[in-house]
């Protein structure tokens, strides 16, 4: 089975379950899991940042740092699209009580986020937090530019907002941009990203960003749940995956470009090449007169895992457990399907 559903499905390497069984641990909820807090210590280095804390998930670490930035009654400015607003059951309501500002771009400027900003007014919420998405999940793993997000960080200090980094898949981009993760998040206040998608790790999500800050997150994940015990045994995975499994993301982002370029020279399926950037392929099948679903099923009977995003379009999304010949071999089985 060639499963191209998602790159959380990488199952983690030998080398990271020989580091699980060897772990050494302790209670991390008293800050004493070694391997835990040297995976902190790691990611607050690379990231550049103070201070960094470990969570069992991203879509925690996400409303963690809501919870942390923000207070009841405020507004939040991202995108329609966002992770934070469109895929986590609706938490920044149900937790932190705060309401979106809703832009409608994957990426944005200075522009539309001066506009989304509501004058000073005792009818209007306080808009306290910016959240970007990087690489853009929805808009099939395209990527924010160095620029664009100095540009915002900049624009939300001298509105005295901050700005919080969905970073799930920041490796990704780095590897894209051929920059350091310290370079992508030098001027947001806080990123999290996920140690169990293309890292490979099997769970585990980090969150970094001030001292102040990953106080206030600690709490936040403590009030969530999240405070695990001997999480040394997945911390293990999480220090190999950002050590060694990064560095590989641009095998990935090859087997992602061939797949997008040989499915658009078929002509009945259409691709954006310019927005594969990364490890994924936003495919629309609408010419062919069978919908994004029925396409899945006939795939799925030839050996072949794929989510349909959208009546008429399906996601591919390659990893390090598809390799080239999985995508030869998807080609042509989707060349036979056309």
């Amino acid at each position: 089975m060639i499963d191209l559903r998602s790159d959380t499905i990488t199952v983690p390497t030998p080398e990271m379950r020989e580091a699980m069984a060897k772990a050494l641990v302790g209670d991390d909820v008293y800050g004493e899991d070694p391997t835990v807090n040297r995976l902190q210590e790691i990611s607050a280095k690379l990231f550049g940042k103070e201070a960094a804390l470990f969570f069992p998930s991203g879509t925690m670490a996400n409303q963690a740092a809501l919870l942390a930035h923000t207070e009841r009654g405020d507004e939040v400015v991202l995108d329609s699209d966002a992770h934070i607003y469109y895929y986590e059951a609706g938490a920044m309501a149900l937790l932190s009580g705060v309401q979106p500002r809703l832009i409608n771009a994957a990426i944005f400027g200075r522009e539309e986020l001066e506009q989304a900003l509501r004058p000073k007014n005792v009818h209007f919420p306080k808009t306290s937090l910016v959240c970007i998405e990087n690489t853009h999940n929805r808009a099939g793993g395209t990527v924010w530019p160095i620029k664009a997000i100095h540009e915002i960080g900049l624009a939300s200090k001298d509105h005295g907002l901050k700005v919080h980094m969905d970073g799930a898949r920041i490796f990704n981009a780095a590897t894209a941009l051929d920059v350091s993760v310290a370079d992508i998040s030098e001027h947001v206040d806080s990123v999290q990203f996920c140690l169990s998608k293309g890292l490979a790790a099997p769970a585990g999500s980090m969150l970094v960003g001030s001292k102040e800050f990953i106080q206030k997150a600690y709490r936040a994940r403590k009030v969530l749940g999240g405070g695990m015990r001997q999480a040394g045994i997945l911390a293990a995975a999480g220090i190999i995956a950002i050590e060694k499994m990064s560095k590989r993301l641009a095998e990935d982002h090859a087997n992602a470009r061939l797949l997008a370029e040989e499915l658009e020279e078929t002509g009945s399926l259409e691709v954006n090449l310019e927005t594969v950037q990364t490890n994924m392929v936003m495919v629309d099948v609408s010419k062919t007169n069978r919908t994004g679903e029925q396409w899945s099923k006939e795939l799925l009977a030839k050996g072949i895992k794929v989510n349909p995003v959208g009546p008429y379009v399906l996601r591919f999304v390659t990893h390090k457990d598809v390799s080239r010949e999985d995508i030869i071999n998807t080609v042509r089985a989707i060349r036979e399907s056309v």
